[in-house]
């Protein structure tokens, strides 16, 4: 018997990336950390979104993250 897969809460991920972007805009993060945490995180939604079971609704919210997670990875890259 298979039991059912639980996937991170999209708040969790979200509240993640958004920690980022606020430390690093505050100077309180290294740009160079920042980039090891965005792959990190950029990773786990890479997995997650490459899972076949993923249900749609989960889709599009971890689609939606990664989306702005290489937003911030370009603009780690630009500086």
């Amino acid at each position: 018997m298979n039991s059912p897969r639980h996937y991170p809460e999209h708040e969790h991920l979200d509240a993640g990336l958004t920690h980022i972007q606020q430390a690093l805009d505050q100077g309180h993060l290294a740009s160079g950390a920042a980039k090891g945490l965005l792959y990190g995180l950029t990773e786990t939604l890479g997995v997650l979104l490459g899972d076949p079971s993923l249900p749609d609704q989960l889709r599009d919210g971890y689609q939606g993250l990664m989306d702005n997670a290489r937003d911030l990875q370009q603009r780690l890259n630009e500086h």
